[in-house]
């Protein structure tokens, strides 16, 4: 076995380790790997091969695997820095941030004025809602680095969270007055959804999608900001011609297979019966402090949170990954081609396992909570899949549906620019059957668990706002607080797309705004079909 070492130069780097830097540069990482991974089993106390492995695994997805190799290099060389650096990345990117923060601090105690060091703290500051301990982060990096773009843009996003409106705005704009990546923070600004564009910003909008060196990355964010520049301007033609081309571009490299996603629904459809629920009644873990709010991007879950977080007794947290974890786990999948087991595997598992799972479940949102309120949201719209395996192990958790207007739900979705995932958003097709999955999927959950989810539509809650508010708090078996009512006063942090239209008092400005775009949504309406008809058009 070598000694262990390690070395930044690259004329010390064995022939392997530089061949594969050469695949890391061209953007081979799979080439990469094929050689890294026969010589770290050869060569298992080279730290410069298992972090270079490590990271590579990251890049490719493989989280697990590189969390335990950059944890093998941190532990081989503890003064590798690059190691440990990397370590923490890959903490965060599997959500473990309390982890990624110990190994943050350790760097930051060698070299406090680190900026990418400095930068992956607030990072995951920002994601266990430490916003307020985020932000003197963002300014010390922007002390000593004033034209660090990206500082600049997730300080925006920081302020923005915490309702520092104003403060967001000129992060944004300042953003876009550096030399690159204005794409980004011209959607982020967009994205406020209350802020209007001038002449001056529209024309450079223009002037940079007509460039022909754009970014890709920047190309499709201007498409999107584009579109709503446009929108809010009443022309509606020009709008949705960047909306069409922005998600077509968008597309690209955010795949989505509708046929896949039936199927999956089909399938849990077919295995949460009545009799299994039936079977496993008692079980699971006790805890009623969850409260689920599912249904589509863009539907009103934002509004429901703001409403029942602005209870003494419950605290909003975020959309929260936690769940959609927990099923992959169950899914065993160790490669994308793998057959998954989910949800078949929970056939086989105890009353004690569920009950561990449920309380696991409740581990690991713990970091999330930033208050002792006995209740909390968890936000992640996507969640409606998970609803069986919720009943299973939080079998008192409350679950709410957050439904709006096909029409209006999908259209908002198509129009959004979401920062990763939601692939079925991007084109008409391609949300309308995701829409039709959905109920189709949440008709199979009130069949099987009658009274088990609350349903709450959006424009009910427009029209009639005290009597559902009063509604929802009954079902979560909360008194009645006025500050429910007076929810756009709350000033708690919120990070989605609708964070600023909740700070405002309740309206109908959300209601048909799919209808000036009517005369292209054809493939949309073809594609919803049968779900339209309880609907007016």
């Amino acid at each position: 076995m070598k000694t262990t070492k390690y070395s930044t130069q690259q004329a010390e780097l064995p022939a392997s380790l530089l061949a594969a830097t050469r695949h890391i540069a061209a953007g081979e990482p799979g080439k990469a790997e094929a050689l890294l991974r026969p010589y770290v089993h050869e060569n298992p106390a080279d730290v410069n091969g298992i972090r270079m492995l490590g990271e590579v695994g990251m890049s490719l997805g493989a989280l697990r695997d590189a969390d335990r190799l950059l944890a093998r290099a941190v532990e081989l060389a503890p003064e590798y820095h690059a190691a440990r650096f990397a370590w923490a990345n890959a903490l965060y990117k599997r959500h473990r941030y309390e982890d990624a923060l110990q190994q943050l601090d350790t760097l930051l105690g060698v070299e406090p004025d680190n900026a990418s060091w400095l930068t992956l703290k607030a990072a995951n500051l920002v994601e266990i809602n430490e916003h307020a301990a985020a932000i003197p982060l963002f300014e010390k990096i922007l002390c000593l680095h004033p034209d660090h773009r990206q500082a600049h843009l997730s300080y925006g996003h920081a302020l923005r969270a915490v309702g520092r409106v104003d403060d967001c705005i000129h992060a944004y704009e300042k953003c876009i007055s550096l030399d690159s990546g204005a794409g980004e923070a011209y959607w982020s600004l967009a994205n406020l959804k209350t802020y209007r564009f001038c002449d001056e910003q529209i024309a450079h909008i223009e002037s940079l999608l007509q460039n022909k060196q754009c970014p890709f990355r920047d190309y499709y964010h201007l498409l999107f900001s584009l579109g709503k520049a446009r929108e809010d301007r009443k022309d509606y033609r020009a709008a949705m011609a960047a909306y069409v081309k922005g998600n077509q571009v968008r597309s690209r490299n955010v795949p989505w297979d509708a046929k896949v996603f039936h199927q999956e629904c089909q399938r849990l459809s077919k295995f949460f019966s009545r009799n299994l629920f039936a079977e496993r009644a008692g079980q699971g873990c006790a805890a009623a402090d969850p409260i689920f709010v599912v249904g589509l991007p863009r539907a009103g879950s934002t509004l429901v949170e703001q409403i029942l977080a602005s209870h003494s007794q419950v605290e909003g947290t975020a959309e929260l990954a936690d769940m959609m974890a927990m099923a992959r786990k169950i899914a065993g999948k160790k490669r994308r081609q793998d057959e998954s087991r989910y949800p078949e595997a929970l056939v086989d598992m105890s009353a004690d396992e569920l009950r561990q799972m449920g309380q696991a479940y409740l581990n690991s949102t713990r970091v999330q909570r930033v208050t002792d309120a006995p209740f909390f949201i968890d936000k992640m719209p996507n969640n409606f899949t998970h609803i069986g395996l919720i009943h299973l192990i939080l079998p008192n958790a409350r679950i709410i549906d957050a439904r709006r207007h096909p029409m209006d739900c999908c259209f908002s979705g198509f129009k959004q620019l979401f920062a990763s995932g939601q692939g079925f958003t991007y084109g008409q097709q391609r949300i309308g059957h995701y829409y039709r999955d959905y109920v189709e999927l949440m008709n199979h959950w009130d069949e099987v668990l009658p009274g088990r989810v609350l349903r709450v539509q959006y424009e009910e809650m427009v029209a009639d706002t005290e009597n559902q508010v009063r509604r929802m708090l009954d079902y979560c078996g909360l008194p009645f607080e006025k500050a429910c009512l007076n929810f756009h006063d709350n000033t708690r942090t919120v990070r989605t797309a609708s964070s600023e239209q909740v700070r405002q008092p309740i309206n109908t400005g959300g209601l048909g705004r799919w209808q000036p775009f009517d005369e292209w949504l054809g493939p949309l309406k073809e594609t919803l079909g049968p779900v339209l008809k309880d609907y007016s058009l």
